[in-house]
């Protein structure tokens, strides 16, 4: 078989299998909008409302269908990208999510890129002096960030650094004077703020931004550390690596460049799952800190029954998955030769 016609069968192989995740994705979040307790009709015309108009709403939604054509319904207007309408805001379920996501996303990339940068070197160092006090110490700080509850630790950072030291702002993501005072074309109120030359809306956006953060960055790293550690382990037990001590390599070199570079790959799926699972679960940072993010109006759309929101948010987070293992899979290919 030619290069070119494996590579060719290759894609084709992964493309049927995106398909049929989506498609499997599809049907279970529409599965998960028909079995939920919560009753989309009551939740747009109340409950006081009669008989003859809930019955009336119920055609007018398609509930009266057979569910096989309600899935149908829901896939073409799925393709056409329509999510349909929010009970709560009466404006369409995407439009209110791209409204909201960049919200989280700022919040959840500032989290990983300090949960990262913390969680790769504390695993290696802890890897390295293996059963020594670094190691037991760097264990226990895990330990406690991997246990800790994210609600109790919010409280408490607000508690310190802002009610009592003033360092860090309070709820919400700028300072409330700050409302409305610049364009946000982004949604990124960090970029928005140097985009209209407002180094004191960057700065208040900052404050505000960076306690939350901390505190998400700080359980990621509790995670990324303990997986680092345990994929070093397993590399500084390999013949290889007492075969360059022996050629003459510093410790250095020996641990950074053969190594750690052996566990790049493991470490990008590591990395790539905890910025997902920051991206949908800060559901109780942004409750703490009054985020106005994808976490929050997912809860708040939960708790009154507006389905349209939530099996589109549902839909949204395995679509981030999927684009993270993509993305993944991409990458495995520039810093591992042998998967091309």
């Amino acid at each position: 078989m030619s290069l070119g016609k494996a590579r060719f069968q290759g894609l084709r192989q992964q493309a049927v299998s995106i398909a049929a995740t989506l498609f499997g994705l599809l049907l279970l979040t529409f599965v998960i909008g028909r079995v939920m307790p919560a009753d989309p009709v009551r939740a747009m015309i109340g409950e006081d409302a009669s008989q003859e108009t809930y019955e009336q709403v119920y055609r007018q939604l398609g509930l009266d269908r057979p569910m096989w054509e309600q899935f149908a319904v829901y896939l073409k207007n799925v393709a056409t990208g329509d999510f349909g309408t929010s009970i709560r805001t009466g404006h369409p379920v995407i439009q209110d999510i791209l409204h909201v996501f960049p919200a989280t996303i700022e919040l959840a990339t500032l989290a990983i890129l300090l949960g990262a940068g913390l969680g790769i070197p504390l695993g290696v160092l802890a890897a390295v002096n293996k059963d020594r006090w670094q190691d037991h110490a760097i264990r226990v700080f895990s330990l406690m960030g991997h246990s800790m509850p994210i609600f109790w630790t919010g409280m408490l950072g607000l508690l310190v650094f802002y009610a009592w030291l003033g360092w860090a702002g309070g709820s919400g993501r700028m300072d409330f004077f700050y409302t409305g005072e610049i364009p946000t074309p982004t949604g990124f109120l960090l970029i928005d703020s140097l985009l209209a030359g407002r180094i004191d809306i960057f700065l208040s956006a900052l404050r505000h931004l960076i306690l939350p953060a901390l505190l998400l960055g700080y359980a990621s790293s509790a995670y990324i550390t303990r997986m680092v550690r345990s994929f070093m382990l397993d590399q500084l037990g390999q013949e290889y690596i007492v075969t360059a001590r022996v050629k003459g390599l510093s410790k250095r070199q020996t641990i950074w460049r053969h190594a750690f570079a052996n566990i790049r790959v493991q470490l990008i799926t590591i990395v790539a799952l905890a910025y997902g699972s920051l991206l949908e679960g800060a559901v109780l940072v942004e409750t703490v800190f009054a985020w106005p993010g994808f976490g929050q109006y997912l809860t708040s759309n939960l708790i009154i029954g507006d389905m349209n929101a939530v099996m589109t948010c549902v839909l949204l987070v395995g679509v981030i998955f999927i684009a993270l293992n993509m993305l993944s899979d991409i990458l495995y290919r520039v810093f591992d030769p042998r998967t091309r």
